[in-house]
């Protein structure tokens, strides 16, 4: 499928290309996209552009490299100018909680469309609070968290709310997602940006990005709480779920919530999304898999301890002196033997009780850097080609529809459901 017809220099621009992260989106773009691809990589420091350009004639040389724009983060013409030259911006440069806020501002005053594959859910409901009413007017569309985090969760909850919409004519009433398999090591840019939350948000931020949808455009219907858990669970961590067995405290848990709690607004009042509206009485949980019961309470144990510590300047400071350089990540061998997956269930919301529900698995073999890249490539690639039916505004990795789980598949992304007994 063509692009469609722009009046911009440039198709797409990666922002932060010389970063880990962006080196990635690079080669897979280099490697999967048209060959006419107007595209350009954009950073401060030449020399560094210059050897991802480089490199990304390694990877394809029948095709024209990528354009360079030296670009400083910080300084607001720069920005502006490149957001003004390109139909879509897939910025890589993290923290996004101290760098990101410029590419977005750029991003809104322009109409240009923009990517990240941020998972700092405080600043994503920071920037849309910000943002958003601009946004609608310019017509920019904006999807954070679209790598890792948060894309696959969304696109497995919406996955599993389209199988119990279809094969049972139901809304879903509840999801329960585990992170089931995760074998992967971070780079310096996640460790970097791990330590800096603290630094760069508020308490208060924190705590207001926490609360029960309050990344959603709409309000919920009831008064929205999470669950309750057994005195036993909030010290242990661990409980049993039917079909998906022992769980335990997940990592990226409240890094997902708000993508799925938006998604949830956002299909209940986008007009051309309104037919996908999960329900009124929507409830969503992310967990881990342990091996066995031990690894839970101490996965548990250890992820409280970790939050503690990291609100502790001193501790952070520390940790930074051991920490990798961002920049720098897995070698290539690493990243061949990584794999992660997800499994979950979905209860109808149904009059009488049911005795069937829906059930996914989503898996990924490879990078987790590569992942991401061909999720917020992909998406970008869906933007550019598709007519999509949506407004400016901030949206969720689901939106973009069934279009982007055929995308993701076709990139070694797997998602499959079938309805099964409970």
């Amino acid at each position: 499928m063509s692009f469609k017809e722009h009046n911009r220099l440039y198709d797409l621009v990666v922002f932060g290309a010389t970063g880990y992260t962006g080196r990635v989106v690079a080669e897979y773009i280099t490697a999967n996209f048209p060959i006419n691809t107007k595209w350009a990589v954009a950073g401060r420091s030449g020399l560094k552009l210059q050897a991802i350009v480089d490199n990304c004639k390694t990877v394809d040389s029948d095709r024209s490299p990528p354009e360079i724009e030296i670009v400083n983060v910080d300084n607001n013409e720069e920005m502006s100018a490149l957001a003004k030259k390109t139909f879509v911006v897939i910025t890589t440069v993290g923290p996004y909680s101290q760098y990101g806020e410029q590419a977005v501002k750029a991003c809104v005053e322009a109409g240009t469309h923009y990517l990240d594959a941020t998972g700092e859910a405080p600043w994503v409901y920071k920037m849309i609070k910000k943002y958003e009413h601009a946004a609608k007017e310019s017509g920019a569309i904006l999807i954070p968290q679209m790598g890792l985090e948060s894309a696959p969760p969304d696109l497995c909850t919406w996955s599993l709310a389209n199988k119990l919409r279809k094969e049972l004519n139901a809304q879903t009433k509840d999801v329960v997602l585990s992170l089931h398999v995760f074998r992967a090591a971070p780079s310096g840019g996640t460790i970097s940006t791990v330590l800096s939350v603290f630094d760069n948000l508020t308490l208060n931020e924190l705590m207001e990005s926490g609360k029960p949808f309050a990344h959603s455009p709409v309000p919920h219907p009831a008064e929205p709480k999470r669950r309750q858990t057994s005195i036993w669970q909030k010290i242990f961590g661990i409980h049993t779920v039917p079909n998906l067995g022992t769980l335990t405290t997940g990592l990226t848990g409240t890094t997902d919530q708000g993508v799925i709690e938006r998604s949830w607004g956002l299909l209940s009042e986008v007009p051309s999304r309104k037919d996908q509206f999960y329900g009124p009485n929507f409830h969503w949980e992310e967990y881990s898999k342990p091996r066995n019961w031990l690894e839970g309470i101490l996965t548990h144990w250890l992820l409280t301890v970790a939050v503690l510590f990291l609100a502790m300047a001193p501790i952070r400071a520390v940790a930074r002196k051991f920490a990798p350089e961002p920049g720098t990540g897995p070698s290539k061998e690493d990243m061949d033997k990584e794999e992660v997956e997800w499994r979950g269930i979905a209860n109808p919301d149904t009059e009488l009780p049911a005795n069937k529900q829906a059930f996914v698995r989503a898996w990924y073999h490879g990078s987790m850097y590569k992942l991401t890249a061909m999720l917020c490539s992909e998406g970008a690639r869906i933007l550019l080609e598709d007519d999509l039916d949506l407004d400016g505004g901030f949206y969720t990795p689901c939106c973009l529809g069934q279009r982007i789980i055929d995308r993701a598949h076709e990139g070694g992304l797997k998602i499959e459901t079938r309805i099964q007994h409970k």
